[in-house]
């Protein structure tokens, strides 16, 4: 594609990469990103890719801005306040770059609504905060076979993993259920809310997880498919672990039990 005089100089530094240049930002202007969540994780992800030059960018939030999320929550405003987070999300990435479309989704994803919003992206990003809403993701993304760039924070930890486990996808690759089989018991975890979070650890955990995305639509590097990558803050430690496919997954195994996104409405029934 021809870059216009503005988006050469806007995009200048992705251009003067090896491997990426105008080719690759010409790909990336022409992606779609369904991000999960407009809060701690979201905020940079949608921040970042924004600034990349995704084409599309699908934000998915029922919630509107809080007071307490602007500690960490960098893509809302004290303005913000009071109004829908995808609404917020929406008005700051276009300040950042007008070239994007933005599409708020102000609904909450579950088993009726997941695969028809992933159906129009070629990835999604979750950064929600539940076990629940996790699940559902991983098992939609399987089904709809979208690679799926998922994080997790809590107080000064983080996690970041990448699965591609579908058919035609990673052959090698787990989904999230070969690392976690099942929802933990309500209340055995705590939630940010509770326990807490270091708002600053949502930006370097969203940043890998927009680094993840824009590598996956690239082709860039080494994927992180088979990988989890987890970071202990107050330790300042990486640890980069192996994941193989387990075969006895109810999703990717050799014999699934999970056929559709039924089981995710009987969980919620």
């Amino acid at each position: 594609m021809d870059f216009t005089e503005d988006q050469i100089q806007r995009y200048a530094r992705h251009i003067l990469l090896d491997g990426v240049g105008g080719e690759g930002q010409a790909k990336l202007l022409q992606s779609k990103v369904l991000v999960i969540g407009a809060g701690g994780l979201g905020s940079p992800v949608l921040l970042y890719l924004a600034a990349a030059g995704v084409g599309t960018i699908g934000v998915v939030d029922d919630d509107v801005v809080d007071l307490s999320n602007l500690q960490r929550q960098v893509v809302h405003t004290t303005g913000a306040v009071g109004r829908p987070k995808v609404e917020s999300a929406r008005q700051t990435l276009a300040a950042i770059n007008p070239e994007v479309t933005i599409v708020p989704i102000e609904d909450r994803i579950g088993p009726a609504n997941a695969l028809e919003m992933m159906r129009d992206y070629d990835i999604v990003a979750d950064g929600s905060d539940n076990f629940a809403t996790r699940f559902l993701v991983n098992d939609a993304c399987y089904f709809a076979k979208k690679p799926l760039v998922s994080a997790a924070i809590l107080r000064f930890d983080a996690q970041l993993a990448t699965f591609k486990g579908f058919p035609g996808g990673d052959a090698d690759g787990p989904c999230y259920r070969c690392l976690f089989r099942e929802p933990p018991p309500p209340g055995q975890i705590p939630t940010c809310a509770e326990a807490g979070v270091l708002g600053a650890l949502c930006g370097m955990a969203g940043s890998l997880q927009a680094t993840e995305v824009l590598k996956e639509l690239l082709g860039l590097g080494s994927s992180l498919s088979g990988h989890l990558l987890i970071y202990d803050g107050l330790g300042t430690l990486f640890r980069k672990i192996k994941v193989k496919r387990d075969p006895g997954c109810p999703l990717c195994g050799a014999h699934p039990a999970i056929k559709d996104l039924s089981i995710h409405e009987q969980a919620s029934a």
